[in-house]
């Protein structure tokens, strides 16, 4: 049976909690470009949709932003807005102090937000001629301007001015999270990340609504704060990283403006200085805290549990008193993390004494204990958490310090960390908690993980992300996305709003903003990535599968990125670009390498060749060049497979098929770039898997990419278990110019497929589907075709 009850929409006064029916409601992707996403699609999914149908805001050239007047902080958040959307609109989306009530633009108010929305939460209305973000305090206007970033298309992500329109559905979101505590964890200390690239990680988590950044500052491998009472630490002790780099530390300033940053996007730092175990670094810096008095070499191995520092000596407690209090005095958020974990070289009774000595020196400087879990086998102090990282569903350690009064922050080694592989061919990260898939990260819930330990202690989740195998920025990426976004879901939706099958499809609309980000994600076979229409010249970025290559930002590039760091037998490919009918293929490259060879393949990576052509230096990685070259003949998606002697060779920024016209072919339903109220249902009988279904009277689908100039001709591919009902072709938009109309009767159950033709008058714009019909359930559309 084809469940027509349409999980019904949440077109419902307000409420504060979202039911598991409405949960699979919120489904519509997102892949386009200049159209609008269902107020539904957004990651973390909201608590509350009220749709407005027919309802669109288009931002205009001369918009403005309006805030709260006499607030400094709606003023920042309103210049965060302006700054992430001039680049791509080009508008100049000046910040204004809002007196009275704004008609128009785009409006940031610190007051009339529902009552529900708690300190974090936001209320976002849309109508044609305003959007508004009203909150309670200035976090709850910024996530609420991470919900609108995620309205509009996903070309507003690029850096460089793009086409548009910029529209945003229309209706109300009533939003706030399950938990206070939302975080990610990087391990600085076994590879160093400079600050820039924490930055970076800071802007890219920040979109997700993550509230914690938790750095691990310490470890055997390498020391990365500066204490002024201890300067070797960092001098020495941070001089090198896992394999025997340069390694690097951050000066108290360059910490201080980390600080800062994250503040500037709501995100707290939490430091953590690891101990007594996991203080190799330390010992290799000062003799005195070894219990021999001799210091170690630094280590630049991946293994643990062999060093402790002296927990018999003085001298101990007055190094971590002084470490502490310097950290402290940086650092304005509630938290120290002592870490506590793997302690495998300190007796149990040495443990006990030490964490029982330290606490104290935290609630001295004003901070909240943190740690991880084993911290439990020490005395309770007030307000402490523990950070699980286990991999079973029951730990003595952990119960012992709930039982004592802590809280615990959820980072379940098998669900959360973001350094274990995806699968066994995933080129970066460990497998000893084993394999963590998409799906594996998101299909947990916090608050029953663990059945001994009650809801009520748990605070919320950390994603941690250790560097053993991590080494750059692209690696930071690839591990966290889309893993990242699954885990920050967990910890701002309610537990019933949260669907594997809705989520999925919700993620695979994040996939274009994140190339236009230039963001080196995975690309989960679990996900049904979104790919916006092929027109034109196509950026390389936009890769559907790829093999050993990276995407990196580049101003100068088109679209603000290109696909790099190509070594000998990477490859890209391309599912939605055919090769039929074209005869010639060029790329702009850049190269500041040795240069190599492009080779153009049909259906796989190792396919029919119909072509290569070669790449010179270019004289450096921003100067670029096209190369040419002629194809024979074949049919099929498009692979881009790299050749030349060593590693660097070229990078590729887009490329163009020439040649004759493809026949006209069927557009995937599925692939609209914008559309009001369907959903997408997966049917192996479907043209490329998919259809679009649930559709009610009023609903629609647009395509951004799809023409209708010179086009006569309509023939759609649909099935029908309920009453059938009418597809209206329009151009510019659902209420725009009517160019014909169809009428879809039952064909006899939703598997049963048949086509509806009909002739088109003339017109020109962007192709809208829109469907009327008596009730709800009226049919789905697999495919359809223009002709000329």
């Amino acid at each position: 049976m084809h469940a027509r009850a349409r999980q019904t929409r949440l077109a419902r006064a307000v409420v504060v909690a979202v039911t598991a029916i409405a949960a699979a409601l919120l489904a519509a992707p997102d892949p386009a470009q200049a159209a609008p996403a269902s107020l539904g699609s957004v990651v973390p999914v909201p608590v509350s949709v009220q749709p407005a149908a027919g309802v669109v805001h288009t931002i205009p050239a001369g918009a403005t932003i309006q805030t709260q007047a006499g607030s400094t902080a709606a003023t920042d958040v309103g210049n965060h807005l302006a700054a992430l959307l001039r680049p791509a609109t080009g508008y100049a989306l000046p910040v204004t102090a809002a007196s009275g009530t704004p008609t128009s633009g785009i409006a940031l108010l610190l007051s009339g937000a529902d009552p529900s929305v708690g300190s974090e939460g936001y209320q976002l209305d849309v109508t044609a001629a305003l959007i508004t973000i009203r909150a309670q305090t200035a976090a709850g206007l910024f996530h609420g301007v991470q919900t609108l970033r995620q309205l509009l298309p996903a070309a507003v992500e690029a850096r460089t001015v793009q086409s548009g329109p910029w529209e945003v559905a229309g209706g109300r979101i009533i939003d706030f999270p399950r938990y206070g505590y939302r975080g990610a964890m990087l391990d600085v200390s076994r590879h160093f990340f400079g600050v820039d690239v924490v930055k970076r990680y800071l802007d890219e988590i920040a979109q997700y609504k993550v509230n914690v950044l938790h750095l691990h500052l310490s470890d055997d491998q390498g020391w990365r704060i500066v204490i002024d009472a201890w300067p070797r630490l960092a001098a020495y002790g941070g001089s090198t990283q896992v394999g025997g780099g340069a390694g690097g530390y951050y000066t108290k300033a360059q910490y201080s403006d980390l600080v800062a940053y994250a503040a500037a996007r709501h995100i707290t730092i939490v430091p953590e200085i690891d101990m007594p175990g996991h203080t190799n670094a330390a010992l290799a810096s000062y003799a005195e805290l070894n219990c021999n008095n001799t210091a170690p070499p630094l280590y630049t191995g991946t293994a643990v549990g062999f060093s402790s520092l002296c927990v018999g000596k003085e001298v101990t407690y007055t190094f971590v008193q002084q470490v502490l209090a310097e950290l402290a005095a940086l650092t304005p958020g509630p938290y120290l993390h002592v870490g506590g974990d793997e302690a495998s070289s300190t007796s149990d009774a040495d443990y006990r004494t030490f964490m029982n000595r330290i606490q104290p020196y935290v609630t001295a400087n004003g901070k909240t204990v943190m740690g991880w879990h084993q911290l439990g086998q020490a005395d309770h102090s007030p307000g402490r958490i523990a950070q699980y990282w286990g991999t079973s569903t029951s730990d003595a350690d952990l119960s012992a310090a709930v039982s004592k009064g802590a809280k615990v922050l959820m980072s379940p080694a098998n669900k959360a960390y973001l350094d274990m592989k995806y699968t066994n061919q995933t080129p970066l990260g460990l497998t000893w908690a084993g394999l963590i898939e998409v799906q594996t990260a998101y299909n947990w819930d916090p608050a029953t993980l663990l059945p001994g330990i009650p809801a009520s202690a748990v605070i919320g989740v950390e994603a941690p992300l250790w560097s053993e195998t991590i080494t750059k920025l692209a690696d930071i990426e690839f591990m966290a996305f889309p893993r990242l976004p699954a885990l920050a879901e967990l910890g701002w939706s309610p537990q019933s709003a949260r669907n594997w099958d809705t989520f999925k499809v919700r993620l695979g609309a994040q996939g274009p903003r994140w190339t236009a980000q230039g963001i080196n994600f995975y690309r989960s076979p679990q996900v049904p990535w979104a790919t916006p229409p092929v027109t034109g010249r196509v950026e390389a970025e936009s890769y559907t599968s790829q093999s050993g290559v990276q995407i990196v930002a580049d101003a100068a590039a088109n679209g603000g990125n290109r696909v790099g760091y190509i070594d000998n037998g990477d490859w890209i490919g391309f599912s939605g670009v055919n090769v039929s009918g074209k005869t010639g293929f060029t790329a702009r490259i850049s190269s500041g390498g040795t240069g190599g060879t492009i080779q153009i393949r049909a259906n796989s990576a190792t396919g029919t060749l119909l072509g290569s052509v070669a790449v010179a230096s270019t004289g450096g990685w921003g100067v670029y060049a096209d190369v040419t070259t002629s194809l024979s003949a074949g049919s099929g998606p498009l692979y881009l497979v790299f050749t030349g002697a060593g590693t660097g060779l070229f990078d590729i920024d887009s490329f163009a098929l020439t040649g004759t016209a493809n026949p006209p072919s069927r557009v995937e339903a599925e692939s609209y770039t914008s559309q009001s109220g369907v959903q997408i249902v997966a049917d192996a009988a479907a043209n490329g898997g998919n259809r679009v279904g649930y559709i009610d009277n009023g609903d629609w689908i647009g395509f951004s990419g799809v023409n209708v100039s010179g086009k006569t001709g309509f023939t759609a591919r649909i099935s029908s278990g309920g009453t059938g009902g009418t597809i209206q072709i329009r151009a510019n938009s659902a209420t725009g110019t009517l160019l014909g109309s169809v009428a879809v009767a039952s064909t006899g159950g939703w598997g049963v497929y048949a086509d509806v033709t009909t002739s088109l008058s003339a017109g020109s714009g962007p192709l809208y589907l829109v469907f009327t019909g008596a009730g709800a359930g009226l049919f789905d559309v697999d495919s359809f075709a223009l002709t000329p």
